[in-house]
Parts: structure tokens; sequence; C-alpha cells
């Protein structure tokens, strides 16, 4: 890749709510210099197929809606909701192959975005299915934990909760809330699903580097998903970056949902250390007056720096 635009120090971008608002067709708008079409992207979002409160169908339907012009489904560990509506993508929207993929760098979960690959890739299809063995194992496991807390019947009813989906703990969450168990899904985690409580089961992800390669060895590419959410220290945020770059990622989500004053700053300025790609999304699971509404304006980024342009 060649070498990052410094035009300015900062940057500044449409997100949030704002990000809904959909471009006039044909719109377009000055940056830098020069007139670009105005383009709203969104390389994060949560179906039902995972964590996510809408269908795959309800939610690239929204998109087109709102005016988003390319998105990825990218649910956690599982294309199925992809899947299930690649082939009937609303007018105006482009739908790139997307997916989440847990990984571990050292003791630490990392997630890891993958865009633009084959969903059929053996490479893929084999990665995906030893995520899902590893996912109903701890489901499994977390059950019984419940169980010994007084909660019998829990595997069941985050199964009937998450209707064939991925299951993950805000399914037994919902089921908690469901069952009378708990007044709240943020109870439950408080409780029993937390970090160090009786349902936070550790799982051992596959590595970050065997994560990156199988994304890449199906022919797409591969993001850093929401690098501050991690919590490091900036000397280990910059190795933890270095040692995906040097599996082979190319990009860090420089905005993820509704960033805190300062994030993006941080992250530009580490994109530009590593001389690697942006992408942007806006993690939209639900609908919240915390999280961002789906599509992020991106007409301010400069030419050659958006992950999007590879694809």
């Amino acid at each position: 890749m060649g070498s990052i635009p410094r035009r300015n120090a900062r940057y500044h971008f449409d997100y949030g709510r704002q990000s809904r608002l959909a471009p006039q067709p044909g719109g377009s708008a000055t940056c830098f210099g020069r007139s670009v079409e105005i383009a709203v992207i969104d390389f994060h979002t949560h179906s039902a197929a995972s964590d996510g409160a809408l269908s795959a169908r309800d939610l690239v339907d929204r998109a087109a809606r709102g005016g988003v012009r390319r998105m990825a489904i990218t649910d956690h560990d599982t294309i199925a909701g992809y899947l299930s509506v690649c082939q009937s993508v609303p007018s105006g929207l482009e739908l790139i192959s997307g997916v989440e993929l847990s990984c571990q760098w050292g003791r630490v979960g990392i997630h890891i975005v993958g865009l633009g690959f084959d969903p059929a890739a053996p490479a893929m299809t084999h990665h995906l299915e030893g995520l899902d063995k590893a996912r109903r194992d701890r489901a499994e496991k977390i059950a019984h934990k419940l169980d010994r807390s007084g909660m019998p019947g829990a595997l069941a009813g985050a199964m009937a909760v998450a209707e064939g989906a991925q299951i993950g703990r805000p399914h037994f969450a919902r089921w908690m809330v469901l069952a009378g168990h708990v007044e709240s899904e943020e109870m439950a985690f408080k409780r029993f699903l937390g970090r160090g409580k009786p349902g936070d089961i550790s799982l051992l992800w596959p590595a970050l580097d065997d994560t990156v390669a199988t994304i890449t060895a199906s022919g797409g590419l591969a993001v850093l998903a929401h690098p501050l959410e991690y919590k490091m220290t900036a000397t280990r945020l910059r190795a933890l970056t270095d040692a995906f770059r040097d599996a082979g990622g190319v990009a860090l989500e420089v905005i993820n949902g509704r960033p805190r004053p300062g994030d993006t700053d941080t992250l530009w300025r580490l994109v530009r250390e590593r001389d690697m790609r942006v992408s942007v999304g806006s993690d939209f699971h639900r609908d919240s007056p915390y999280g961002a509404g789906l599509g992020v304006n991106v007409t301010q980024i400069p030419e050659g720096m958006g992950v999007w342009e590879q694809l």
C-alpha cells in the first residue's frame, strides 16, 4: 500500500445518529479541494443471526432506506445472516461479505472483522465450523453453571431465545429475564454472566495469526475491530497493531459506534504510524439511546485510505 496522505493533523467525521441521514441522490460534497459523491458506509453491523435485534432482511432494508450505500453484516463467528440476504439486496445498496471473528492474542480476546471474502472458501467454512462447536460447548458449560445456581433449563431457554442464531451470553441473559430469575439483562450480567461470575466461561479462541490467515486465504481483508475497547496501554496497543499487521491485517476500525472525544485522533495517529488503512462501522445491534444508528459518512476520509477502496 502506498504512503498515507497526511493533509491535516485532525480529521472530523459524521457518525452516530447524524450518519443515518440519507444523502440526496447524486449529491456531492467538497473534501480536501475535490468534489466527491456523498458516501455512507457501514462495515460493522449485527443481525439476529448472532446478537443483534433485527433479522438480516430488516437490517439491510433499514440500511437502504437510511441512505447506506455499502455495508457488511458482521455477525459474531457466523455468516448465516449474510447468506440469508446476499441474493436479494435492496436497490442502491451493495452488500459485502462480512464476519466478526473471535480470536486470541496472548491471553486477550480480540475481534477481527473479515470483509470481502469468499463465503464458500474451505478455509473460512472450516474456521467457522470450529467456532460454532466451541460456542456450543461453552453454552453447555454456562447452562451447567446456571443450573447449579438454581436456574434449571438454561440451555433450552437460551436456545429458544436465540431461535437458531449463534448462542451467546446475551441469549442466556434474555432467558433469565423471561424466566423471572433477574429483573433485567444488565442484572443478569452483573450477577451471573459478567467477568468473574458463575457463567463467565473462559474459551480459548483461535490465535490472531490463524484468524487473519483464514480471512486472507479466503480472499478477504482483515480489520482490527474497535481497538480501544481492549483497554490497553498505548504501548500494548501498538504491539497488538504490529502483530495484526505482521499477520496480514490491513486496516484499523477508526470509527466504531459513537467514539468518545479524542478516540478517533488516537486511532488516526496509529494508522499513520503503521501505514495502514481505515474502516468504519456503527457496530449496530439494536435501537438504543446509547448506540449509533446505521451508517457512517466517509466523504471526509482522504482518498486512498479507506479499506472500501480495496473491495
